[in-house]
């Protein structure tokens, strides 16, 4: 009878066992899940940010060179196009910042740095045509288009390291 007991706790400590071993089985594939599911949607949120800004940014791009061009066909004043550029100027510093908030997955913090130099760069050449505008130094906007070419260039190395962390991070 004793031997019959001991056999039912034997048992019943296995089984104990046993519970507790899958109970923190299912407790791990749940925490597994649920990391690799905000996971998701974090990268989900930082590419929503990413395309927000990039928008942005071209937005500003395209209504700052319209301006531009409004000016150089005599449309508006160099005063008008010299006040629309403080606005430009403060518009971008305000989207560089914008970079600084986005909560990036390490796969990408390359790109974002070369995205952010880009803008950085854009910002300079803007810089430099706003001063040719102003003084008419054909040094300056020399410089500008100089600065235009680097950030186009650091912009398709961002979109190519972009693609590439992308594909790392999404297998086909």
């Amino acid at each position: 009878m004793k031997k019959r007991q001991r056999s039912k706790k034997s048992g019943l400590k296995k089984l104990q066992m046993v519970t507790v071993i899958g109970v923190i089985l299912i407790g791990v594939s749940i925490y597994y899940f649920y990391s690799a599911e905000q996971a998701q949607i974090r990268g989900y949120n930082f590419g929503n940010e990413m395309q927000a800004i990039q928008d942005e940014l071209k937005g500003e791009q395209v209504d700052f060179y319209s301006k531009v061009s409004m000016w150089k066909e005599n449309s508006i004043s160099k005063d008008q196009i010299l006040e629309y550029s403080d606005v430009h100027v403060l518009k971008m510093k305000n989207i560089i910042i914008k970079y600084a908030g986005l909560n990036i997955p390490d796969a990408f913090s390359g790109s974002v740095k070369l995205f952010k130099l880009s803008t950085e760069t854009q910002l300079e050449s803007d810089q430099h045509l706003i001063n040719w505008m102003k003084n008419d130094d054909r040094s300056e906007k020399i410089r500008a288009d100089e600065l235009l070419q680097a950030s186009f260039e650091y912009e398709m190395a961002a979109l190519s390291s972009f693609e590439e962390a992308k594909k790392g991070i999404i297998k086909p």
